[in-house]
């Protein structure tokens, strides 16, 4: 099984190939639309912007050479993973990158533990408990969160859980000056994790709320729910082994959609809380017009997320095990 499943997702990975090299060549050209270059950010720093001193600059790192130039030496750097240097940063961006993708590891991953875990019980309540106060409460809060703006939700945690109560720190990953190894970091690191990754997983445990309703009040007016209970099963028993395990499906195809979306959300949230990721890292290189890190960081997030959608078809075979993978399909 476990073969079956890895030979799956090599498979999906391998098919997806095609659409990662269009994400790279769509993503080349529509940033060097963007006004402004490396060299205008670095003359306007040291306050030496002669006409010399930008030819000087734009000649060493290439950007005097013509646009289809410049998109074929990054074609062939990006062949042998070689993502190019960050003048911002004196750093190769693959280093760079990998320094900060632990962090945006740990803070999606959390997340959206978080997020699906949440909005699969709540939904569930939801929809076992219809038409009652406790549904209604869910729902009305569920439509307020996913409304809610993740950098507003981020602002008012740090208003109120760091500054005035004091519970958590207001930014980092750790504390200055604490331990960086052993049980003390991974406590320390855990604390400072805890009003980013809530942050983030607001507004996509409210989607996953009200998708998981919709999906269990279908399922549970399907037929061999009505069969269930004409067999005299349990409510818990019905509940639970028939109509959780057909209706978190559509959640988990969700989740693998919003992946993407949720790296979005990443650098919002990484920018309010000073969270050293990617999305951190995107945005400094965004308004240092640092691009060659700009594209290394998409071309790892449209990577990260042809993975995870070919994990999650995965996981559906452990979900219902009535699904089976068979060379790319679901059998």
């Amino acid at each position: 099984m476990w073969f079956a499943n890895a030979k799956y997702v090599l498979g999906r990975v391998l098919h997806g190939i095609p659409i990662i090299l269009a994400i790279v060549v769509v993503n080349f050209f529509l940033i060097r639309l963007a006004p402004g270059d490396a060299a205008q950010v670095l003359a306007g720093e040291s306050g030496a912007a002669t006409a010399e001193y930008m030819r000087q600059i734009r000649e060493q790192f290439g950007l005097d050479q013509p646009l289809w130039l410049q998109f074929v030496n990054y074609m062939k750097n990006l062949l042998v993973f070689d993502l190019g240097f960050s003048f911002r940063h004196n750093r190769e961006i693959s280093e760079l990158i990998m320094d900060r993708l632990g962090a945006t590891a740990l803070l999606m991953g959390t997340s959206m533990v978080l997020s699906i875990g949440f909005g699969i019980l709540l939904g569930a309540i939801a929809a076992v408990r219809d038409r009652t106060l406790l549904s209604h409460v869910i729902m009305i809060l569920a439509i307020v969160t996913y409304a809610t703006p993740l950098f507003w939700v981020g602002l008012m945690l740090i208003i109120v859980f760091a500054l005035n109560l004091g519970w958590f720190p207001t930014s980092g990953i750790a504390t200055i000056g604490a331990p960086v190894d052993g049980f003390e970091y991974a406590i320390d690191v855990a604390h400072h994790l805890v009003l980013p990754a809530i942050a983030l997983s607001f507004f996509y445990m409210a989607l996953y709320t009200r998708l998981m309703r919709a999906s269990m009040l279908e399922t549970l007016g399907q037929d061999f729910i009505k069969t269930a209970r004409a067999k005299g099963l349990s409510s818990s028993n019905i509940v639970f082994r028939h109509a959780l395990r057909n209706a978190i499906i559509p959640v988990l195809t969700m989740a693998g959609v919003q992946v993407s979306a949720m790296l979005g959300g990443s650098v919002i949230i990484e920018s309010v809380f000073g969270w050293p990721g990617l999305g951190l890292l995107a945005y400094e290189a965004l308004f240092s017009r640092d691009l060659n890190l700009l594209l290394g960081i998409f071309f790892l997030s449209s990577i990260l997320v042809v993975l995870t959608n070919a994990i999650v078809d995965v996981i559906y075979t452990l979900v219902d095990p009535r699904i089976r993978l068979n060379g790319g399909r679901h059998a």
